[in-house]
């Protein structure tokens, strides 16, 4: 990989704050400058919709609340709040030696480790449930090939989008006991009880090693927090991004 990743740890915890600062990361990046890793946490309450989602067509939307925004990635309906989630942006030209599935396989790698790390044999879905592979409006429910697995459930999923310039990757990894979920599993539930400090020292601590890298902690520069701020207000925290299907849309 490279010597050095930039890595951000920022407290915002609502939805439509967490995904602008995604994209205010993204809209800023240079091939130029180190890649970045980032954590976040979420509201209790918090979920998020697939980009080509329509939360229109999800039976009893209004019962999961309005604390929610939709993500640039695909899949389903994801609940937050009991989870930790990272986000990576990388150039593409580190990569350009990978396919999209092999890209995938290679950036989770930290994730297999960090499971590792807490006593666990963690595998993808591809790879011991290739017959129960199906998408669902409820990402929590469905089975995608790089989903990572542990004992026989569902721990956490990821998503990617690319272009020629970068690739983005994010997912989350359920740390404690939701009444909403209905099908996967979280370490709590695994018998780990980790706080989240705890559990980011320990996806650090993967991260390092697994891609033989150093995480350099930094903030926001007056770019990116005038960018976030303008996403937030006009994109993310709006009905038209909330609820518009854009399915159609390039």
């Amino acid at each position: 990989m490279v010597k050095s990743f930039r890595f951000i740890d920022e407290s915002y915890t609502c939805p439509s704050q967490n995904m602008a600062l995604d994209e205010a990361l993204i809209e800023n990046f240079q091939n130029d400058e180190l890649p970045i890793l980032r954590f976040y946490t979420w509201d209790k309450d918090a979920f998020t919709l697939g980009r080509f989602q329509n939360i229109l067509d999800i039976k009893n939307f209004e019962n999961f609340g309005e604390n929610f925004t939709r993500r640039t990635t695909g899949g389903g309906l994801l609940l937050h709040g009991f989870d930790l989630s990272y986000s990576l942006i990388i150039p593409t030209s580190l990569l350009t030696n990978k396919s999209v599935k092999e890209s995938y396989e290679y950036l989770c790698q930290f994730l297999l480790h960090f499971y590792a790390n807490l006593g666990f044999e963690a595998s993808f879905a591809k790879e011991i449930m290739s017959d129960k592979l199906a998408k669902s409006a409820f990402c929590q429910v469905g089975y995608e090939p790089y989903d990572i697995i542990i004992k026989g459930k569902k721990v956490g999923g990821n998503a990617q989008r690319r272009t020629k310039k970068f690739i983005y990757q994010h997912g989350s990894i359920p740390l404690h006991v939701d009444s909403r979920i209905f099908s996967s599993v979280s370490l709590e539930e695994l018998g780990k009880n980790l706080h989240v400090k705890e559990a980011k020292e320990l996806l650090k601590s993967s991260f390092e090693t697994t891609f033989n890298t150093k995480l350099l902690s930094t903030t926001l520069n007056d770019t990116q927090l005038q960018s976030f701020e303008t996403l937030h207000v006009n994109k993310y925290n709006t009905k038209e991004w909330k609820y518009e299907s854009i399915s159609a849309k390039p």
